[in-house]
Parts: structure tokens; sequence; C-alpha cells
């Protein structure tokens, strides 16, 4: 259960299959994300339609609403949407860490308040892991600490922590049947992501991801961090770029080895009569449409 083959290879870009417990991944792969185990306007039908073989959903927003218990309860988050075809969840940490002004972190965990009603809550990687086995998605996440890319006296910080998160979350990990991917940060320092590549590299997980990018960084900031850190992956794990969506990342994203990505952009545009399509993103309010 787990492996991943690659099946071709042109220079750093390359093809694979990653077989989970609801079917192989042919890489490299997008996720569109369901984000409280949905995809806005999308039923598992028309994502079978359109082929998609893994959706994402957050833990975060599922824990709030409608509870992670409750899920476990319906029989996992395949059971909840049915979607019976791969699954990977966040660990929360990019929701909490776009609180703000409503959250604080300590060396345990992160203390935020719903921004639903108000109330507090805490998540810890233990708590993260063990919401993660409830909804029961096939890929999950370590718990991390996502950073703003521009405040370098706070990356260093920031990535120990989350190397230290990402051993805790590999040791509440209980299910067997589920494969935690540990999370490369480091924000756009180079000393840094090598650091936490290697870090994360050596915790021998199932699958390694790359956060921090996406959130304010310049394109050009991107894609030298990605030639940075996965030179220093396994060859043979799956890599997965998160939030990351735009045609043009992915190409970008595939030519330096990225294997898995996922984000809202897609259908976001397209709930504002948008599409990409091979000659660029269009706009559907056209009168040619």
């Amino acid at each position: 259960m787990f492996e991943f083959s690659i099946t071709a290879k042109n220079q750093r870009a390359r093809t694979g299959v990653f077989k989970t417990p609801h079917g192989d991944l042919i890489t490299p792969v997008f996720a569109p994300v369901g984000t409280q185990a949905t995809v806005k306007t999308l039923t598992p039908e028309h994502l079978k339609e359109i082929n998609a073989s893994l959706v994402l959903s957050n833990t975060y927003h599922l824990y709030l609403r409608p509870g992670d218990e409750l899920v476990r309860d319906m029989g996992g988050l395949h059971n909840f949407m049915q979607w019976h075809r791969p699954m990977l969840t966040d660990s929360g940490g990019f929701q909490v860490f776009s609180l703000a002004q409503t959250r604080k972190i300590d060396d345990d965990g992160v203390t935020f308040k719903s921004h639903i009603d108000g109330s507090t809550h805490r998540f810890t990687p233990e708590k993260s892991v063990a919401i993660q086995e409830n909804l029961g998605a096939d890929i999950i996440m370590a718990f991390d600490e996502c950073s703003d890319p521009n405040d370098h006296a706070y990356i260093k910080k920031a990535m120990e922590r989350t190397h230290r998160w990402a051993e805790r979350s590999v040791q509440a990990k209980t299910r067997q049947d589920q494969a935690l991917f540990g999370i490369v940060q480091g924000g756009v320092d180079p000393t840094l992501r090598a650091e936490s590549a290697r870090f994360i590299a050596s915790l021998d997980t199932p699958g390694i991801a790359i956060g921090g990018l996406s959130v304010g960084e310049t394109k050009q900031e991107m894609h030298d961090t990605l030639d940075i850190v996965t030179p220093l992956l396994p060859e043979n794990k799956p890599r997965y770029l998160m939030g990351v969506g735009t045609p043009e990342d992915l190409i970008n994203g595939v030519l330096r080895g990225v294997d898995i990505f996922d984000c809202v952009l897609p259908t976001r545009l397209a709930r504002h009569h948008s599409a990409f399509a091979p000659e660029g993103r269009l706009n559907l309010m056209n009168a040619s449409f």
C-alpha cells in the first residue's frame, strides 16, 4: 500500500502511479478542492465525468462543521460525500495561519477562534492527526505552521516548529490505511528551504508536501524555491505542491518534479463565468459564448 512508482521521466518531470486504498493515482494529478466534503457546484458524478481522480477536503472547516466525529460515524469522508476515489485532507495549519487576528501560536499548538461563531478551539499535531483519522482520507498531512514569506525574522522559528510538529504527527498516527505526508517550510529563504527539505525527507513519510508557497511571494521566488527543494527529496516519494493551481504554475511545477497539486482557483473562476482553455483564460460572459 502507498507504493509510488515512476513510469516515465524527462529531466526532472515525471509520470507515476501512487497506490492508495481507493485506487491508483496517476501523476501528475490536480485535485479540485471540496472544502466541506463537496466541490462547490459539482456532484461526485460531475467530478467523475471530468475524470477527477483526487479530491481535497479541509480539516479546519470539517472539524468546525459538521464535525469530524459525525463524518467518522457516517463512514468517513468517502461515504459522507459518496466519492470512492482517493481523497486528501490538509492539516488545518494554513487555515489557522490565515486567522492572523484571532489565533495564538505556541510550541505545543495553536489556539484560535472559529470564524463561524467566535468559539475558542485548539489544534496540536496530535489533535490534527486525530481529526484527519476520523475523516478517513487516503492522504493526510502533518500539522505545520505556514508563515508569512515576508517576515524573515520569524520564518526560521516557524520552520523549526513545523519540524517538531512533523515528528509529533508521525508519532500520533495510528491508522495504517492512511499515508501521512510531512510538509517542507522555510519561506523563500534558500538555506532554510534546503534544511527543511532534508529534515522532512529524513522522516521517511510515504510522500512529501511543499507548503508555504502561493502565499504572497513572486512567481520567480516560487520557481527558485522549487528548484532548491525538489532535488533534495527522494525520487521514490510523491511530491505535493500545496495550494497552487494556475495552468502556468502546474506546468512549472511538473517541470520541477512535482506530482500532486490542489487549488480552489479553477472552481472559483468557473463560478464567476471564467474557464481555463488551451488558448488561455476565457470570459464566458462574452457574447461569443
